[in-house]
């Protein structure tokens, strides 16, 4: 396992976050803290509509704004194409404008060009906003592996009305990335395995109070949060649960480590099914099986699964359109091996991994029978 070799302490986070209605709108203020020429990639959702009403609001502000779209999948080769066209307008600052493959894309490219990052998502959908690495992979979609950086994003900038607006599905694969932040984070501490801040180091106290306090509030405010996003309304409940899926959980991650829930989902990249649903709701599911592996309460999974059967996360293998067969099943396992179950504080394999999750998918079944037998796309 990945123990930690130092007793040095180590902690990472953005420079300054900023969340609330119509931020993006005052996006040439906070560019105009590094200078008077910026770059953003934007979603190709949002490329057209996004590009027209930032270069009215830098002409007024007196700044330029040149852009370029996201379109594509997080590769190197595709992320150098990328910095090598934001370097021919020589940018003080380089934009993120859109979701977690874009905001991964933007920070490589921040990276290359050793320029400040400004993040700006357009869902709630990932912790992929605040931390220091970008998910790589292939060509055809398959995780590779993490990118990691010195810093953090300088600025990360919440739009909560934008995030309202976006469908609520988002927000809810964000929920479900974040209901892994404390399950990853206790895991890791028993282990004491190297967290992600500069190389791996210790884990602070703070590190882990924000990943138990990201767990607190989804069960507080995850369903108010999300009766607002269906009516695109922006609530009390909303504004926690964005900081709760953006903020707290992306330092928890990166301050404390990922472990089965995340090896779950990338397990999941290697099936066709996988570019149906969203990473955060792969990670949903795995935190399932995470939590079976770990021989976890009945009190607790009770907890956990009445909470995901209540927002829409998926807690079956048709939930994510998965079929459930041995095939599939081994698939799964046996890629997820190449990702993070070695910080967990006991030995497993492969074999152990198949049973985690044919028992997880048994044990979801059973709660959406009690509870509504609706599959998660149609909870959400």
């Amino acid at each position: 396992m990945a123990k930690v070799d130092k007793s040095v302490r180590g902690w990472g986070s953005p420079s300054r976050y900023f969340q609330g209605p119509n931020l993006m709108r005052e996006l040439p203020k906070f560019t105009g803290i590094y200078g008077n020429n910026a770059y953003a990639i934007i979603d190709q959702f949002f490329y057209e509509s996004m590009t027209k009403q930032l270069k009215e609001d830098f002409e007024k502000a007196g700044a330029s704004m040149n852009t370029a779209v996201f379109n594509s999948e997080v590769t190197a080769e595709r992320v150098q194409l990328a910095a090598d066209e934001a370097a021919k307008y020589k940018p003080d600052v380089v934009v993120a404008i859109g979701g977690g493959k874009t905001i991964d894309t933007t920070k490589a490219v921040a990276d290359i060009l050793k320029i400040p990052l400004i993040v700006a998502p357009t869902s709630a959908s990932t912790d992929a906003p605040t931390i220091a690495l970008s998910v790589m992979y292939s060509e055809e979609g398959e995780h590779l592996c993490a990118r990691l950086y010195n810093k953090n994003p300088d600025v990360v900038l919440m739009d909560s009305q934008i995030i309202a607006d976006a469908p609520a599905r988002f927000l809810v694969a964000g929920m479900a990335d974040a209901l892994s932040t404390v399950f990853e984070a206790r895991a890791n501490g028993r282990s004491d395995s190297n967290n992600y801040i500069s190389g791996g180091y210790r884990r602070t106290r703070t590190g882990v109070a924000v990943a138990e306090a990201c767990y607190d509030e989804l069960l507080r405010n995850g369903v108010g949060a999300l009766k607002a996003a269906e009516k695109h309304v922006v609530s009390e409940a909303l504004e926690i649960i964005i900081e709760v899926n953006s903020l707290m959980s992306g330092l928890g991650v990166e301050n404390n480590g990922c472990s089965g829930s995340h090896s779950i989902c990338e397990g999941i990249s290697i099936l066709p099914e996988d570019k149906k649903t969203f990473h955060g709701e792969k990670v949903g599911f795995g935190v399932i099986c995470q939590l079976v592996a770990e021989n976890a309460s009945e009190e607790l999974l009770d907890e956990v699964l009445g909470f995901c059967i209540a927002v829409g996360i998926p807690v079956t293998l048709e939930d994510l359109f998965i079929e459930n067969t041995p095939e599939n099943i081994r698939a799964i396992a046996k890629h997820s091996m190449k990702s993070y179950w070695d910080t967990e504080p006991f030995f497993i394999d492969e074999d152990a991994v198949c049973g985690a999750i044919t028992a997880a998918d048994a044990l979801g079944q059973m709660y959406k029978e009690m509870l509504d037998g609706k599959p998660a796309y149609c909870r959400r």
